[in-house]
């Protein structure tokens, strides 16, 4: 090594060992060690016992201060809201006609991707993914489409979408904040970056951005199904679901109304008055009064519930004291000691004793076909109950079931909220896009307006917060703190910009846009474009050329970042929803990194020529 190397690395002491932590951390990620909130607060942790990075961290407190970042609290609150959408079933209402019944998973990718990347436009792209990520886990079930083919897809699109306009992304807003602070001060002459000044480069770039991942993704996504029941030995119960008087799906076709082909159930006939019909093809039409018998596994059930139109058929359903929003599912198994065995549902009045309705019964694989109250019980017989949570309180330690548990997510949605949420959603689109309110300042109205208007409840909207998701965030972005104060990070942009700079403007742009890109990758967007902007702006200076191209390429690279994790945080969003390993996302991500950069290097000098 050479021995200024060394000097310098010996008065650099902390930057080096920034750097060996996060090549550290990388490696980390990549062999899949542990999960990106474990790792990146390990990380975070060993610079706070090691003393690295003090100036950045003189106090613990300053250590942590990444977890009260706005951008970060705004992604908490958005799931609030996202669960909101949900549990009334708005967003389905809005997006389930455009998003249809693809017949390959290119085809879900290009429904999904375009409706995605054109609201990330206009509306910043971290609450576009909180409200898609709901949504698009249920189409994933509903269509068979893996997850792990659709989750990625739908961040990069977020990400792609968000860096067509100034306000897509906060990072273009930094950057522009950045330029007028420059101004201001007369460093620099006057630019202009308006709301469509991106677009000639923005635009482009997400059309071929979309095309690769439509090309590429059936061989760089995984095909990782996320954990379902085995379908095969999966108890299968016989439900009646009633087509409502007002039923939506009244009118419509089983193939329309997405009754058709679902994960793990069956529609085995439809009883109509005193008609019988079975064998029930994709053509016929609902009616209201219908009684549809459905045989499937307990999943398929609960999704059942959740369709906008059906509601158990059994009478006893709607004769329970407590409202339906707060009711869930429970799984409970009939005991030898129970005192309804040997008598019929009806003649033991299940009803007036557990405060409870029996949706269905699974007896040993048997197709019981009978009416509810008509099924005779027996030990062993397993139960599935709409009851509320009180029920597994007071039956968990009673002899009359061997085994009670909850089925988790089946609380029935509160479908009569949906027009509410959706005008929550406006309200909060509307104020944030006009800048009448902070996009934070909006989200945590709407998120309390969610929970004091019912569309979810306060126990809901604390357990929809992704926690790992924060986590993994707030200890980023104490990483990328102690890589900006120790100069370890701009060390590494001055010696490659330099390198660069020897090619002349092109080179330099070149160079801004590399170190921007890596950057993103290993510390996030922001980060990276505040550490990078004082660098081009000194090689635009020096090479005598406008910075304008230098401010879109910054902009582009910092933003359009796909490679890692937690290079944007709509990638960290998604990771655990796609069942993803960090090795997914360099195998697409990388490619298309260098396909934007190329795209962005091409056209930025003939836009804006130097």
């Amino acid at each position: 090594m050479h021995p200024q190397t060394w000097q310098w690395a010996a008065a650099n002491w902390e930057a080096c060992a920034t750097l060996a932590t996060v090549a550290l951390l990388g490696l980390a990620l990549i062999k899949n060690w542990a999960g990106p909130d474990t790792a990146l607060l390990g990380g975070l942790a060993l610079f706070m016992a090691l003393g690295i990075a003090s100036d950045a961290f003189p106090t613990p407190a300053q250590a942590v201060a990444g977890f009260g970042n706005e951008g970060l609290i705004t992604v908490g609150v958005l799931y609030v809201v996202a669960e909101g959408l949900t549990r009334t079933g708005a967003m389905s209402i809005l997006l389930t006609p455009l998003l249809g019944r693809p017949r390959s998973a290119t085809e879900a990718q290009a429904r999904l991707m375009l409706p995605v990347a054109g609201l990330s436009a206009f509306l910043n792209n971290t609450p576009v993914v909180a409200m898609f990520m709901p949504l698009v886990s249920d189409w994933a079930k509903k269509t068979g489409v893996s997850p792990s083919k659709l989750f990625i897809p739908l961040s990069y699109a977020a990400i792609m979408g968000g860096s067509c306009t100034l306000i897509g992304t906060a990072t273009n807003l930094v950057v522009q904040g950045m330029v007028f602070d420059a101004q201001a001060a007369g460093r620099m002459p006057n630019l202009h970056i308006g709301m469509f000044t991106l677009s000639a480069v923005g635009v482009p770039a997400a059309l071929l951005g979309t095309a690769y991942i439509l090309i590429a993704s059936g061989k760089l996504l995984p095909d990782r199904q996320t954990r379902r029941e085995n379908l095969k030995d999966a108890r299968r119960y016989t439900v009646e679901m009633l087509v409502e008087p007002a039923s939506p799906l009244a009118g419509r076709t089983i193939e329309q109304a997405g009754l058709r082909q679902l994960p793990g159930a069956y529609l085995v006939e439809i009883q109509r008055g005193d008609q019988q019909l079975i064998a029930v093809g994709p053509e016929q039409t609902l009616a209201a009064g219908d009684r549809l018998i459905f045989v499937g596994v307990v999943d398929s059930v609960r999704d059942l519930q959740k369709i906008r139109g059906l509601a158990p058929a059994t009478d006893q359903v709607f004769k329970l004291s407590s409202p339906r929003p707060e009711r869930l599912l429970v799984e409970a198994v009939v005991s030898d000691t129970c005192p309804l065995v040997g008598r019929t549902i009806r003649e033991g009045r299940f009803r007036s004793i557990y405060h409870a309705a029996i949706i269905a019964v699974h007896r040993n694989g048997e197709h019981l076909l009978q009416k509810i109250g008509d099924i005779t019980l027996r030990p062993g017989d397993t139960l599935l109950i709409e009851t509320h949570r009180q029920f597994l309180d007071t039956q968990r330690d009673r002899r009359d079931f061997f085994l009670v548990s909850e089925v988790a997510g089946s609380e029935p949605m509160r479908h009569e909220r949906a027009p509410i949420a959706l005008l929550i959603l406006v309200a909060m689109v509307a104020l944030a896009a006009t800048d009448t309110l902070p996009i934070l300042v909006a989200a945590m109205l709407a998120a309390g307006l969610m929970v004091a208007t019912n569309c979810c409840s306060a126990p809901q909207a604390r357990s929809a917060i992704s926690w790992r998701v924060l986590l993994a965030i707030g200890a980023a972005l104490g990483i990328g703190k102690a890589l900006e104060t120790t100069g370890a990070a701009a060390s590494s942009a001055d010696a490659l910009i330099a390198s660069f700079g020897r090619l002349g403007p092109m080179g330099a742009l070149a160079g801004v846009y590399l170190v921007a890109m890596i950057f993103s990758s290993a510390i996030g967007p922001i980060a990276a474009a505040v550490l990078v902007f004082p660098v081009a702006a000194q090689a635009a200076a020096g090479l005598d050329a406008d910075f304008m191209p230098f401010a879109i390429t910054l902009m582009m690279a910092s933003a359009a970042s796909f490679a890692t994790p937690i290079s944007y945080q709509t990638n960290l969003m998604v990771y655990g929803a796609g069942g993803y390993r960090f090795s997914d996302y360099l195998r697409i991500g990388l490619p298309l990194n260098f396909l934007v950069m190329t795209v962005v290097l091409t056209l930025t000098p003939h836009v804006w020529p130097f």
